[in-house]
């Protein structure tokens, strides 16, 4: 089986994850964290606060009091969405975004009024009209929130100029990194991103389950959850200070852990090797599909893209595509609407929707190999019209 599915998951994970998820289960040496002066509790408090060091380093946050855990990236960003945004605030996004931000603000919309304005992207080359930040700023603008790239096309948005948007006009500048984190440089204080969302189990390599937020200084918000935190236990509401605000409950310490492995292995590869690898792999495939000029790729030629590659075959429907891949080479792709309408009705795509796929650092020339000699082969079945 070839696995190019890896913008949902990276299912394939370095090995010292798993070794370190299982001997937090197994070993009987890990407690509660914080709850008490036992070696259990201190055990498990040793290595939340190594991976909250590491991920200090990973995204140069200033502080690792600055590092939230979440369960993944969706909580990360309703938390900081519904945790922010007052009644008849306004917030700039755009058409690349996920669900897991358009789902937030339209219920934000919906029950606090809070004005919502989407800056699009040029159909053709896939680029965001950055120019239109100005166009939809507002006197009660308070935030951008966007991706850092696309989950359906791998386009890397241009944070920089979004966030000399945001310095300018004194906005918050919101960034979901679940694409990026761990295959592109990220850092928070170099590009003023006021609040870092992201997931362990994409480029991160860790296990499902366990993700985090990252600030550049400590803000108000409003918890999305209250509950046990081992501290300050008779005040009826969640404690001020971070990272105990956010984290109410009993911590996954067995993610944790596998996120802190994962890091060792993107800060072992190397982020730029890591990236430069995939980008190979993703030239190969992108050289060959412009070759067939009834495929049509969505991902942009001429920018910054991640390890994701959209097309479509003519008009066949994506489902179609993606099942006689698997069906004929056990390539796991990924057709659909990917949790991101906006991107399919700004392309047209409602109904049939864009194959995807998506690679990492464990894929191989010979998988890529295989993938094209796939494609080659269902151009041929399409041309026969069979």
């Amino acid at each position: 089986m070839i696995y190019f599915d890896n913008a949902a998951t990276t299912a394939i994970k370095p090995k010292e994850v798993g070794e370190s998820v299982s001997n937090v289960l197994v070993s009987g040496l890990y407690g509660n964290p914080g709850r008490d002066s036992s070696e259990f509790s201190v055990n498990s408090g040793v290595v939340v606060n190594q991976t909250r060091d590491k991920l200090v380093k990973l995204f140069n946050v200033p502080s690792n009091d600055l590092v939230t855990f979440t369960t993944n990236v969706t909580e990360s960003l309703n938390t900081v969405l519904k945790g922010i945004l007052r009644e008849g605030d306004h917030v700039i996004t755009t058409d690349y975004e996920h669900n897991s931000v358009l789902r937030p603000l339209a219920q934000l919309k919906e029950k606090r009024n809070v004005d919502v304005d989407y800056v699009t992207f040029d159909k053709e080359t896939g680029l965001l009209c950055v120019e239109d930040f100005e166009k939809y700023l507002k006197p009660n603008t308070k935030a951008v929130v966007c991706n850092n790239a696309s989950n359906v096309t791998g386009y890397v948005l241009p944070i920089k100029q979004i966030s000399e948007f945001c310095q300018k006009h004194d906005l918050l500048l919101i960034v979901d990194a679940a694409q990026t984190a761990g295959v592109e440089d990220i850092d928070i204080q170099r590009d003023k991103i006021d609040v870092l969302c992201f997931t362990g189990h994409k480029s991160l390599y860790g296990p499902q389950g366990i993700g985090g937020i990252c600030f550049r200084k400590p803000i108000e918000i409003e918890p999305l959850k209250s509950g046990g935190t081992g501290i300050d236990s008779f005040n009826t509401s969640m404690p001020k200070f971070f990272p105990t605000r956010l984290e109410a409950g009993t911590m996954n310490v067995p993610g944790i852990v596998g996120l802190s492995a994962g890091i060792d292995y993107v800060n072992k590869k190397g982020i730029d090797n890591i990236k430069n690898y995939i980008n190979g792999l993703v030239s190969r495939i992108m050289e060959t599909l412009q070759q067939y000029p009834e495929i049509k790729i969505y991902t942009p030629l001429n920018a910054e893209i991640t390890g994701t590659v959209g097309f479509n075959i003519g008009d066949i429907d994506s489902a179609e595509v993606g099942q006689w891949l698997w069906d004929n080479y056990q390539i796991a792709t990924r057709p659909g609407a990917h949790c991101a309408p906006r991107v399919h009705e700004r392309y047209g795509t409602v109904e049939q929707g864009i194959v995807r796929i998506s690679l990492s650092s464990f894929n191989k020339d010979e998988e890529v190999d295989i993938f094209l000699k796939a494609i080659k082969e269902f151009m041929d079945i399409y041309r026969r019209g069979l």
